[in-house]
């Protein structure tokens, strides 16, 4: 069974692993497998990694999800410093405008 669009899909370490060289030479190749796979393409200098290549609006999709955990942060740090009210309490005190 394959994953419909816009699911996460495995790297496919035949498919999307992906010289420099080959890059240059099939760059709209490269291109089109991107945006038809939505898996990044990592590509390698000598054998080892040296970039990634994403496509645009998968890239966006990552970017607001990790600005979305960079605001879950803080709520995730008072919770395990203990700095939690119930939630009756807390709509009390919100309802009368008073700080927890």
């Amino acid at each position: 069974m394959q994953p419909s669009r816009g699911e996460n899909m495995p790297i496919s370490i035949t498919e999307d692993i992906r010289s420099i060289t080959d890059l240059k030479r099939n760059t709209n190749s490269v291109l089109d497998q991107i945006h038809k796979t939505k898996r990044p393409v990592i590509l390698t200098v000598n054998g080892k990694a040296e970039a990634v290549l994403v496509d645009a609006k998968e890239y966006e999709k990552i970017l607001n999800a990790f600005n979305l955990l960079k605001l879950l942060a803080p709520a995730e740090e008072d919770i395990k410093e203990g700095r939690v009210a119930e939630v009756k309490e807390f709509f009390q005190e919100f309802k009368c405008g008073k700080e927890i």
